[in-house]
């Protein structure tokens, strides 16, 4: 009886325990110039004492242990110290007040600051500042309900080693600003690849979409997602066994083997699927001879571009890398010990489960040791090593409707926030005509959430990607950008058009401080109040035919409008009442754009830089900043 006396009041002691939110933490940067929520969890009836800058706040819990202390407005400013006290005391250190921006959308808004190193090494090298923080969100999703707290995550502020973890965009639109204001920015960076923008939205609010709300209904109850995850991993797992089992270069250790004279040539960059080998998925083993002088310097740097899908890499027999999908750089560095003066190999064993297999092209395959460059372009010797049937394609529940919005935007809710950094639409565009619809609900829905009616969205216009296409063509990743521009018909919405940062090869372009800058544009004059900034590239707003021609209408001109790269304009298109579109001419006259191909006797449609990716879309404001693409009709 003891025992089960002494249990109850240990359970109890740790119950009553005060409790706090992962965010709000030491570090924790709070939003300036409005009431701000501290908030979490005791035992019933507690009584809970707050002390924040020699003023006391006291409250009581209720019956489900859940408590609240609201604090008056602050301006910006710290580092300060909050103590909370009941049965326990948590004193929490070095809080700001500042602007609390959310980073959210997909992969290019998660992008971390890692991968940007090597682009951008003297910024990170330059980036200490402890008024710059990052408080990453985990990535996890739930459908059951709206979770109240997250399973990790911390405060951090930016320094050479944090600010690989912050998110790129979001980093740079932060440096912008504080440099600016000398205001405190905390970045929220809840963000997931591949997400769709309905996974991101709250279950009530999904009912507007009865197929997303219906999807989501099956998996509310966690058995499908179960039953499906363990399918996935079982398929997988015999995937890679098979592979690995039937694969000939692990059986007969290709990584260095004696005789090489059967191996065929291929040209890398480029798919296996475009040559000789054909069509297959599997493993494909690959070597490459180099020559090397004496060598002194202690690191290498090997760069294989990317390539499609998995990869393990060695030199002279050591393995010095691998990465596991497709997207990420190929940059392994490795200590020079492992070469030798005169004649070196490269082995890489490439695995790919569907699709073409191979070394995308357009991108640096190089070897860099000391102030010497070794280009490992050409031939190279290849032998395939198992040839497999594609691996079935997974269902990624994570991105099924509201499972991100409960498990990644709920928990937020009660901190309040300066405005939302959205960077998201690559995974909309299969759909990409519901998108206006499904961003409105989105950000009426935050906004309903935060109970901040006016809060501050703005959005990243989905950059050029793909190859150029010689004529007119319809394009869903073009249908989404106008899509987007739609989105600014909401109030207090701006958005960054990056129709020049893109990589055609590359859905995930490197370019982050441009998206960030013009990010920052955007926040300076919508939010910050700088009314006479010009914050954006030209916006189409309306048009009139006159002699057979388009007179198109501008707003954001600046102070004029110009054809960067020479005088003549491209990426315009027109046409007639057929609705079929061909190149057209344009010039700029005045503060006007005037387009006509003679062809054209009666011409009713316009569309400019209407392209997966456009060819040379060169209009734009004299502030440098690019027109966004566009779609109109007389009416």
């Amino acid at each position: 009886m003891k025992k089960i006396i002494l249990a109850f009041l240990i359970t109890f002691s740790i119950n009553a325990q005060i409790k706090l939110p992962r965010l709000i933490s030491d570090g924790m940067i709070l939003q300036r110039d409005t009431k701000v929520n501290i908030w979490g969890w005791a035992s019933p009836k507690e009584k809970i004492e707050l002390d924040f800058k020699g003023k006391k706040y006291n409250t009581t819990t209720a019956e489900d242990g859940k408590w609240s202390i609201q604090l008056p407005l602050q301006k910006a400013g710290g580092p300060y110290e909050m103590t909370l006290k009941a049965s326990n005391t948590i004193v929490l250190k070095n809080i700001l007040f500042g602007d609390v921006w959310l980073c959210s959308g997909q992969s290019n808004m998660e992008l971390s600051m890692d991968r940007l190193k090597d682009k951008y090494q003297d910024i990170i090298a330059k980036s200490e500042n402890s008024n710059i923080r990052q408080f990453l969100v985990p990535d996890e999703y739930y459908f059951e309900k709206e979770r109240n707290d997250f399973s990790s995550g911390s405060w951090i502020s930016a320094n050479p080693i944090n600010v690989l973890q912050f998110t790129g965009v979001g980093y740079f639109f932060a440096t912008e600003i504080y440099e600016k204001y000398k205001i405190p920015i905390g970045l929220i960076n809840s963000a997931l690849g591949g997400s769709p923008a309905e996974s991101w939205i709250s279950e009530e609010s999904i009912k507007k979409f009865p197929e997303y709300y219906q999807e989501f209904l099956k998996f509310k109850d966690g058995k499908l997602e179960k039953q499906i995850d363990e399918n996935d991993r079982k398929v997988n797992s015999e995937w890679y066994k098979l592979l690995n089992n039937t694969d000939l270069g692990l059986k007969n250790k290709w990584v260095n083997p004696t005789d090489i004279s059967d191996w065929k040539e291929m040209q890398i960059p480029g798919y296996w699927a475009d040559g000789e080998l054909g069509k297959i998925n599997g493993s494909v083993w690959f070597k490459k001879d180099f020559v090397l002088e004496k060598v002194k310097e202690n690191q290498a740097k090997l760069i294989l571009g990317r390539i499609v899908d998995a990869d393990s890499v060695f030199v002279n027999g050591h393995f010095v890398g691998t990465t596991s999908y497709q997207y990420p750089p190929r940059i392994y560095s490795f200590n020079t010990n492992v070469l030798k003066e005169g004649r070196n190999e490269i082995t890489v064993r490439v695995i790919n489960n569907s699709g073409k297999g191979g070394f995308v092209v357009d991108k640096p395959y190089e070897l860099i040791v000391g102030d010497k460059t070794i280009d490992l372009k050409g031939n190279w010797r290849y032998k395939l090593g198992s040839n497999m049937q594609p691996l079935p394609g997974q269902t990624f529940v994570r991105w099924k409707p509201v499972g991100l919005y409960n498990a990644m935007i709920a928990p937020l809710k009660n901190y309040p926030i300066k405005g939302v950094l959205w960077y998201q639409g690559e995974a909309n565009t299969k759909k990409a005509a519901e998108y206006t619809a499904l961003m409105e609900t989105l950000i009426a829905n935050w906004r309903t959430q935060w109970k901040q009616e006016k809060l501050p969205f703005l959005l990243v216009q989905l950059p050029n990607f793909m190859e150029p296409k010689p004529e007119p063509s319809e394009s869903n990743w073009a249908v989404l950008r106008q899509q987007q521009a739609n989105v600014l018909k909401v109030p207090n919405t701006g958005m960054a058009v990056a129709i020049d940062l893109g990589e055609w090869n590359d859905i995930h372009p490197l370019n982050k401080y441009d998206v960030g800058l013009r990010l920052a544009l955007q926040a300076r004059k919508l939010v910050y109040g700088e009314k006479n900034l010009i914050a954006s590239g030209p916006i189409f707003e309306s048009m009139e035919q006159k002699n057979e021609q388009l007179i198109l209408s501008f707003s954001s001109i600046g102070t004029g409008l110009m054809s960067k790269g020479g005088n003549t304009l491209y990426s315009f298109a027109i046409a007639g009442l057929d609705g079929k579109f061909v190149w057209a001419k344009a010039s700029i006259e005045g503060d006007k754009v005037i387009v006509w191909n003679n062809e054209i006797k009666n011409p009713v449609k316009v569309r400019y830089a209407w392209a997966d990716n456009p060819d040379n879309a060169n209009l734009y404001n004299k502030e440098n900043l690019p027109a966004s693409p566009f779609e109109a009709e007389l009416k």
